[in-house]
């Protein structure tokens, strides 16, 4: 088992899948107590790393904009309409 601190290096999308597995894992029931717990706890690391690249990733999405002639002209923050 991976200590449950150790997700920063991790990408959006591995831990995404790694999550995945652990919630698998832990509703299926088959998991001892104390393996539980530690799945639990990896699990809330690996969501807080998922949530932190989101935010991360919405600061940089840009709208393009576009000219009278339809040409992009430059981008603007998403929100900054």
């Amino acid at each position: 088992m991976t200590d449950a601190t150790d997700v920063g290096g991790l990408s959006f999308e591995r831990a995404l899948a790694e999550l995945e597995t652990i919630v698998q894992k832990l509703e299926s029931g088959n998991v001892p107590l104390e393996e539980s717990i530690a799945l639990y706890a990896r699990g809330e690391a690996l969501k807080a790393r998922c949530d932190t690249l989101l935010k991360d990733a919405e600061a940089r999405v840009e709208k393009i904009t576009h000219g009278t002639d339809g040409r992009a002209t430059g981008t603007v923050p998403l929100d900054g309409e």
